[in-house]
């Protein structure tokens, strides 16, 4: 039995690019994974191919444990290579099992020239299925890891326009802030004022928290680091916009205000610091202008 399976592993790493041109020839047939030729020719997707089915060989003739790294770093290649020309993670499973039908075609002609026992089908399929399993796992671990990649870059620019930093007029900056304030936010929240500060020369930045549903002490905290950072390089936090059901859960919960100035309202705020509104609110233009 170990002979049969020794002879079939090496009449398959002897005809590696044989069997590999096969498989892009139905892969071409059936449209699938189809790549750009100007950008890889005919001669290297061979090769490509060619060296995941010398993989299924090498198993085959005994290299079952060293090789399946060697699998697992050729599905990540094929998947990159998928993501990078824009090919679906359903095409490149549908070619990951193009590779079992060659194999197994030629594994048959094989079987009925020497006459093998039927068992040794069983044996070529206990080796070489899974590692085509492991090939498709890999490819789809791959296409979930670029496609949390590309949810993470949308979240984080999602989130960077939930934190617009807006100048009024010289030095003073508003900063509206709508939705659920958790750490992953309070952190960017602080970084965007910090640098916005610098950038814009701001003294005093309002925050408006009346589009924040809930202020609990976790909530507090964060806002309060974000307060004491600015502090730090020179700016003035004021809050506004303190709805009176989140004034009377921040008295329930013991909440400490003193140290942050808060006015009711932003054109309250905006009068503190000497700076009048013009123009009717109702039309949705303020234009603020110094005294």
């Amino acid at each position: 039995m170990k002979d049969e399976l020794q002879y079939i592993g090496e009449k398959i790493i002897a005809n590696d690019r044989v069997i590999a041109r096969n498989v892009t020839d139905i892969l071409d047939k059936n449209d699938t994974f189809r790549l750009p030729g100007q950008e890889i020719p005919l001669d290297r997707k061979v090769d490509f191919c060619a060296k995941l089915i010398s993989h299924f060989g090498e198993a085959l003739t005994g290299k079952r444990e060293s090789i399946l790294r060697e699998i697992e770093e050729w599905g990540k290649k094929a998947a990159q290579m998928a993501i990078r020309h824009h090919v679906s993670l359903t095409d490149s499973l549908r070619s990951v099992s193009f590779f079992r039908t060659v194999v197994w075609d030629v594994f048959t002609d094989e079987l009925e020239k020497k006459k093998f026992a039927a068992i040794t089908m069983l044996d070529v399929s206990k080796i070489i299925d899974p590692l085509l399993d492991r090939v498709s796992s890999v490819v789809g671990e791959e296409f979930e890891a670029h496609t949390n990649r590309l949810m993470n870059v949308a979240y984080t620019a999602l989130e960077e326009l939930s934190v617009p930093v807006v100048p009024i007029v010289e030095g003073v900056a508003v900063v509206p802030l709508v939705g659920s304030i958790d750490t992953r936010r309070a952190k960017l929240i602080m970084d965007v004022a910090l640098a916005e500060s610098t950038r814009l020369n701001v003294r005093q930045i309002i925050f408006d928290i009346s589009g924040v549903p809930v202020i609990d002490t976790m909530v507090a905290d964060q806002l309060f680091q974000i307060f004491s950072a600015l502090r730090l390089t020179g700016v003035e936090a004021i809050i506004t916009g303190i709805r009176p059901e989140i004034s009377q859960t921040i008295v329930n919960l013991g909440l400490n205000f003193n140290s942050v100035k808060t006015r009711a309202t932003m054109r309250q705020a905006l009068n503190d610091l000497g700076i009048r509104m013009i123009g009717k609110e109702s039309d949705g233009k303020i234009s603020p202008n110094e005294k």
